[in-house]
C-alpha cells in the first residue's frame, strides 16, 4: 500500500478534531443543529488554518442522516461516501487553476439539479480570490438567490482581493493562526496513533517553526520522524532534517558579531556550511532571536508569550546587560536587508561572511545603517567601560560620544524625597537590607545577578517592592518566579511574612531617603538649634 503523507492521514474529520478554532466549530454546529444553515460562507485566514478540512466536516453534517448535535454520524453512507471522495454532492474547485468565466457558468448551470441523494449540494472553491472579476459578476446572481439545497463556501488567504459585492452576500469566518499549544496537542494524537516517541522540546520547536499552520507542523513532524536515527525523535534531530539551529548556536554568533570577533562568527558559519545548514534560513532565525531581545527590553511580554525556555531566559537576560534596543534595531534592519539579497543568490556563504563582518565592523561601511550601527556600538562600548569603572578617553569637560552618554550625577540628598517609615515597614526595610546578600545567596544564580541591580521600596501592609532598573530585568524576574522564592526564604528563615512586589524605576528616577519619627525629631531638633545660634 502506498505510503499516505502523515496531514493527509490525520486531517480532521469531525469537528471534535479541529484544533484553535473553536468559536468557528461551535457556531456553524449550532447552525446546523439549529436549521439556520446559511446559502453562502467565506472561510478566511492564513494558509495550513483549517479552512477546506472545516469545509469538507461542515458538509458532512450539513448532509449527514443522522446528525448529532449539529455534527456528523460519521457512520452512515452518506457520511462514509464524503469521507472516501465519492459522494457527488461535495465538489470541490481550485480556484487557482479554474478562475474563468466558463468555470463559473458551468457551476451555475449545474445548480440547476438537486442532488440524487442527501439534501445539499455544497461547493467548495478553494483561493477563491484568484477568480476573475467578469467570472465574480457571472456568480453574484446564483451566489445572492441560490436553490435551497445549495452551499457555497469559498476559502481564501487574501479576503481583501474579493469583491465588497460578492463579500456582502457571504457570511464570514475568521480563520485564527493556530497556537503552539495546540500543534503539539494534536502531535501528542498523531503519536499515540502512529506509535511514535518524541522529546517534548522536539514537538515544541516544531510547532514554532510551522508559524500558525497546523499542516505545516504536521508535514515538518512527518519529515522529521522519517529522518529519525533512533526510536525517539530529539531536538537535535529537528534541527539537523530541517537545516535550522539552536538558540545556543544563535547566541554564540550574536555574541561574536557585538564583541566584533569577527574569526569566531566567520568560523561559525562555515561550521553550519559544513553541517549542510541552510545559511538563509540562519538569517532568518537570528532576525527572530534579535527580535525576542528586542521585546523583551522594551515591553513587558513574558517568556510564555514569546514562547522561549529558561536557558533562553538566561542567555537573553546576560545578553540584555551587552546591547540597547538602539543597536538591535540597526542589526535586525542589516539582517533583513542580507536576507533579502540571499533569496536571490546561490552562494550564500559570501554574502552572509560579508554582512556578518559589516555587522561586527560596521566601520567599513559608510551608508545610514552602518554609520548608525557603529555610533550604536560604540556607545553602548563606553557605556560599559564606564559602567565596570574605566574612564573614557574623551577630554576633560567633553563626552565620549553624544551628551545622553554622560554619566549622571547621583542626586544630592537634598534634592531626593525623605519618606517618613512606620515602625513596621522601617523593620521590614532593614532585616531585608541587612539580610540581603545571604539571600541572594540562596537564590539561583541569574535571579540573583538581576537581583543585585535592584533596591527596595517599603509600602504599606506588610509589603517591599523590588525598584528594577528597566523592564527586561523586571520581566525576567517575574518570568523565574524569583520574589515567590524570596518570600519562602525569608518566612523560612526569619519566622517573618513579608510579601514581595516589583516595578520598573521611571527615567533618573533618584531612590528616596528613607527615615522613622525618631530620626526625623533628632533632626528638627537640630535645625531648631541650629536656628538659635
Amino acid at each position: 500500500m502506498a505510503y499516505v503523507a502523515l496531514y493527509r492521514k490525520w486531517r480532521p474529520t469531525a469537528f471534535r478534531d479541529v484544533k484553535g478554532q473553536d468559536a468557528i466549530v461551535k457556531t456553524l454546529q449550532n447552525q446546523i443543529a439549529g436549521n439556520r444553515i446559511g446559502h453562502a460562507y467565506l472561510f478566511c485566514g492564513s494558509r495550513g488554518t483549517g479552512k477546506t478540512t472545516m469545509a469538507k466536516i461542515f458538509a458532512k453534517a450539513v448532509n449527514c442522516e443522522n446528525p448529532q448535535n449539529g455534527c456528523a454520524c460519521g457512520v452512515c453512507e452518506t457520511c462514509r461516501s464524503i469521507e472516501e471522495g465519492r459522494s457527488t454532492n461535495v465538489i470541490e474547485i481550485d480556484a487557482a487553476s479554474n478562475n474563468g468565466v466558463d468555470n463559473i457558468r458551468e457551476i451555475r448551470d449545474e445548480v440547476q439539479y438537486r442532488p440524487a441523494s442527501g439534501k445539499y449540494r455544497v461547493y467548495i472553491i478553494d483561493e477563491v480570490h484568484n477568480i476573475s472579476n467578469v467570472a465574480f459578476n457571472a456568480m453574484l446572481k446564483t451566489l445572492e438567490e441560490p436553490p435551497e439545497y445549495v452551499i457555497f463556501i469559498l476559502a481564501t488567504t487574501e479576503p481583501h482581493a474579493i469583491p465588497v459585492t460578492v463579500l456582502s452576500r457571504c457570511q464570514r469566518f475568521d480563520f485564527h493562526r493556530i497556537t503552539p499549544a495546540d500543534m503539539v496537542e494534536r502531535l501528542h494524537e498523531l503519536m499515540e496513533g502512529e506509535g511514535i516517541k518524541a522529546e517534548e522540546s522536539a514537538l515544541n520547536y516544531i510547532a514554532r517553526k510551522a508559524d500558525g499552520a497546523m499542516r505545516d507542523a504536521i508535514s515538518l513532524f512527518d519529515q522529521s520522524v522519517s529522518a529519525m536515527p533512533g526510536e525517539v525523535l530529539r531536538f537535535e534531530d529537528v534541527l539537523k532534517t530541517l537545516g535550522t539551529v539552536n538558540s545556543a548556536v544563535l547566541s554564540r554568533y550574536f555574541r561574536a558579531v557585538l564583541n566584533g570577533d569577527v574569526d569566531d562568527a566567520l568560523s561559525l558559519i562555515e561550521q553550519l556550511r559544513n553541517e549542510g545548514r541552510d545559511l538563509g534560513q540562519f538569517v532568518v532565525d537570528f532576525i527572530w532571536y534579535l527580535r525576542n531581545l528586542l521585546v523583551l527590553m522594551t515591553s513587558e511580554a513574558s517568556a510564555e508569550e514569546l514562547e522561549l525556555s529558561r536557558e533562553d531566559w538566561i542567555r537573553l537576560a546576560e545578553e540584555g546587560q551587552m546591547t540597547g534596543p538602539e543597536e538591535l534595531m540597526a542589526l535586525i534592519r542589516l539582517y533583513s536587508a542580507l536576507s533579502g539579497d540571499l533569496r536571490g543568490t546561490v552562494d550564500k556563504r559570501v554574502l552572509l561572511e560579508v554582512g556578518t563582518i559589516q555587522a561586527a565592523r560596521p566601520r567599513t561601511e559608510e551608508t545610514n545603517g552602518a554609520v548608525e550601527a557603529r555610533l550604536t556600538a560604540l556607545e553602548r562600548k563606553v557605556d560599559r567601560l564606564q559602567k565596570n569603572g574605566v574612564p573614557s578617553a574623551a577630554p576633560a569637560g567633553q563626552t565620549a560620544l553624544q551628551p545622553q552618554m554622560e554619566e549622571q550625577p547621583a542626586a544630592p540628598a537634598d534634592d531626593r524625597e525623605v519618606i517618613k517609615l512606620s515602625p513596621a515597614q522601617w523593620e521590614d526595610l532593614q532585616l531585608i537590607r541587612s539580610h540581603w546578600q545571604e539571600l541572594l545567596g540562596e537564590m539561583d544564580y541569574p535571579s540573583a545577578q538581576l537581583l543585585k541591580r535592584s533596591r527596595l521600596e517599603p509600602l504599606d501592609g506588610g509589603i517591599l517592592r523590588v525598584v528594577f532598573p528597566d523592564i527586561f530585568t523586571a520581566n525576567m524576574i517575574k518570568s523565574f518566579g524569583a520574589l515567590a522564592r524570596l518570600e519562602e526564604l525569608v518566612a523560612a528563615k526569619y519566622q517573618k511574612e513579608i510579601r514581595f512586589d516589583l516595578r520598573t524605576a521611571r527615567k533618573s528616577e533618584p531612590e528616596p531617603v528613607y527615615i522613622t519619627d525618631e530620626e526625623l525629631s533628632h533632626i528638627h531638633m537640630k535645625i531648631e538649634t541650629d536656628t538659635e545660634d
